[in-house]
């Protein structure tokens, strides 16, 4: 046979039976079902690089056997290219705590909904008061009014944002759950 009719007959061998080979190597168990198209590649492959392709009698049976065999070999030099030990599972705990993360969720919805009560100036003297650290003095003269009335605008925020929101839930997003 010529090279051109052994590659025509491995070009339909691969299309034919690609799909069975992958459920037999899903089948098998033996490779993680992420390297499946791999293994069938290199199956296929090492099928190509067979020089007398044309002198097996079942081909079929031959590449599931040798899907079988590079199978085994992904599962061995999967085992020892990454050895470890099950102390080095205790370095893997994560520091984050999911129940802290929803609280605070919870605790900041909360707070912006407390704040959606204020009115447009009262939320513009807080911002300028906690989000730029200025002072009555300075957030009088950005806004073009008096200090004394930028300290009732504070006051009647605290008040406001007192009432509305929940001391345990301000205290929840401050430090986090016990």
């Amino acid at each position: 046979m010529t090279g051109f009719d052994t590659s025509r007959r491995l070009t339909e061998w691969f299309l034919q039976w690609r799909s069975p080979l992958r459920r037999f190597l899903i089948g098998q168990r033996s490779v993680p079902v992420a390297d499946v198209n791999d293994v069938a590649q290199e199956v296929f492959l090492r099928l190509l690089r067979y020089e007398r392709a044309e002198l097996l009698q079942h081909p079929q049976a031959y590449l599931f056997r040798m899907a079988a065999n590079v199978a085994s070999e992904w599962s061995i030099r999967a085992r020892s290219s990454r050895p470890h030990e099950a102390k080095w599972l205790s370095d893997l705990l994560s520091e984050d705590c999911p129940e802290d993360d929803a609280a605070r969720a919870e605790a900041s919805a909360e707070i912006d909904r407390a704040l959606g009560t204020l009115t447009p100036r009262q939320r513009a003297v807080l911002k300028l008061h906690f989000g730029e650290g200025l002072g009555r003095e300075a957030i009088a003269a950005r806004l073009n009014t008096t200090p004394r009335a930028i300290k009732r605008d504070l006051l009647k925020s605290y008040e406001k944002l007192r009432n509305e929101l929940d001391a345990e839930l301000l205290w929840v997003v401050t430090n986090g759950r016990e």
